[in-house]
């Protein structure tokens, strides 16, 4: 089980390694918070601690990143790490991608959001304007070190917000990992640690897929955006607060289920499975927006084409599909939400 992953995104093979604590990512210059920054191997080097959390996911984390690499005279051939949740990896990616055009990149992620999501396949960004990663590049980083035993130290509440990645995963390329999720509830909860590292790997498996074929997003890469239109619809409505990540997608993905359910394209028997495993793991399936909280959010979104907000739906499990829909479909799925 601790054998590595391979897979080749945009010409960039990128190596994922299991690793034991502490962390060793072995760069000239290494980005961690203040929370993540204690993991790291005793004398790591040159390392820059930035502020924990969405806040730091901005422009001036990438300039000071910027700055501390000028400062220390690295190269195109020199190397940055990223040390900690979505948010470092994000915000490091992006730093690396323009830093002379681009230098090498490792990413060690320390939450299970950023293990099953945000590390692997190539995509960076900050937000901007208050909207969620309006600004951003593709830059895969060459290795991921992925350390299982740091998910202990997590609190509940960051565990599920990674769990809930884990779960759109599984709707979208695994069926078998999808059973696992309502079979083993309990270990699962419990972070057993056999089965939280076959859920990793099954994760990471469909995501590198998905992203082997489509590196920029040009076609079947959008199905890791199930419900993400939701979700960051409703995290930049409320300023990223009150909502992780994670539970910010799980109540898109049950607004992607019920608009599924009201097109005619999501199978209701299978919505109805899908909602109860959401809610297994307490989830918060209402939200008590409408189209008018999220509209200036959905205008916004980079999926958005011709007036229309393109949703990524599950018409059942391991059957994606993409639609454009109407404000008045996207009214009616935040309807069922409030009530």
């Amino acid at each position: 089980m601790n054998e590595p992953l391979f897979f080749s995104v945009g010409g960039v093979r990128t190596t994922v390694e299991f690793v034991a604590p502490p962390l060793n990512p072995g760069a000239d210059l290494t980005v961690a918070d203040t929370t993540t920054v204690g993991l790291l191997r005793p004398g790591a080097g040159n390392t820059l601690s930035l502020p924990p959390g969405e806040k730091a996911k901005v422009w001036n984390s990438v300039s000071t990143i910027l700055a501390r690499c000028a400062e220390a005279s690295l190269g195109r051939d020199s190397t940055i790490a990223g040390v900690g949740g979505g948010v470092i990896c994000d915000v490091t990616a992006f730093a690396a991608s323009v830093y002379m055009r681009g230098c090498g990149l490792v990413l060690a992620p320390t939450t299970l959001l950023a293990m099953v999501d945000a590390s692997l396949g190539g995509k960076t960004g900050i937000d901007f304007l208050g909207f969620k990663n309006l600004v951003g590049t593709f830059y895969p980083a060459s290795r991921i070190l992925v350390c299982p035993a740091v998910l202990a130290g997590l609190t509940d509440r960051e565990y599920l917000s990674g769990l809930a990645e884990v779960i759109k995963s599984a709707i979208i390329g695994d069926a078998r990992l999808f059973a696992l999720l309502e079979e083993r509830h309990g270990e699962v909860l419990a972070r057993e640690p056999a089965l939280v590292g076959e859920v990793i790997r099954r994760s990471l498996a469909v995501k590198g897929r998905i992203v082997e074929e489509d590196p920029r997003e040009q076609g079947r890469r959008a199905f890791l955006n199930l419900g993400h239109t939701f979700g960051h619809a409703l995290e930049s409505a409320t300023g990223f607060s009150g909502w992780t990540h994670g539970e910010a997608v799980a109540w898109g993905m049950g607004r992607a289920l019920a608009a599924g359910v009201r097109l005619g394209i999501t199978d209701r028997a299978f919505a109805d499975r899908a909602r109860a495993l959401l809610e297994r793991y307490g989830y918060r399936l209402q939200a008590g927006v409408g189209l008018g909280d999220l509209s200036v959010a959905f205008a916004r979104d980079k999926k958005r084409q011709g007036g229309r907000t393109r949703l990524v739906l599950a018409s059942g499990l391991e059957e994606i599909v993409v639609r454009e829909v109407s404000d008045e479909d996207l009214a009616a799925a935040l309807a069922e939400s409030r009530r």
